[in-house]
């Protein structure tokens, strides 16, 4: 009887987990749109009441997306007068939904990761993850890892599908 050899544990195909790079913490959805008159009016001194009388407490180590679910239009100055309170409790402010909020993320950890460890190897982007991890995050790891590496697939190793090797 032949023996069973595992081609994949024997070769030197390195798998990239993104969710092994997700910030764990607490994600809030901040909506403006609660401070505002009727839900559509920003009024300056009624908002900046809401705003001294938060408890930002809450927020502590937390990531905060701003954002207004009304279609008022919300001057910028409000953004960042919620911005300017949240900042000594929040890891990080993004305006946005939660998905920019993910993508801000990923994008910052992707642009300060050193890969260079991955220089001339095969790597495989494992596909399922359990965590919310955007797809923009793949586009930009590929962006940064495609020069060093020696070929890229996408999936799990027993069915990976490829999609780059470096030409010789």
């Amino acid at each position: 009887m032949d023996k069973i050899i595992n081609k994949v544990a024997n070769s030197k195909l390195i798998t990239l987990n993104l969710e092994d790079y997700y910030p764990e913490g607490k994600r809030v959805m901040f909506d403006i749109k609660d401070w505002l008159f009727e839900g559509l009016i920003l009024r300056e001194k009624e908002f900046r009441e809401h705003a001294k009388n938060h408890d930002w407490s809450q927020y502590q180590n937390a990531y905060v997306a701003l954002n207004s679910s009304s279609e008022a239009i919300i001057p910028g100055w409000a953004y960042l007068l919620v911005t300017t309170y949240l900042t000594p409790f929040a890891k990080k402010i993004v305006i946005g939904n939660l998905t920019d909020m993910e993508n801000t993320l990923y994008a910052e950890i992707i642009q300060q990761t050193d890969f260079s460890e991955l220089k001339g190897l095969p790597v495989i982007i494992k596909g399922c993850t359990n965590k919310p991890v955007p797809e923009n995050a793949s586009v930009l790891l590929i962006q940064k890892i495609q020069p060093l590496v020696k070929s890229l697939f996408y999936g799990e190793a027993c069915s990976s599908v490829p999609l780059y090797k470096r030409k010789s």
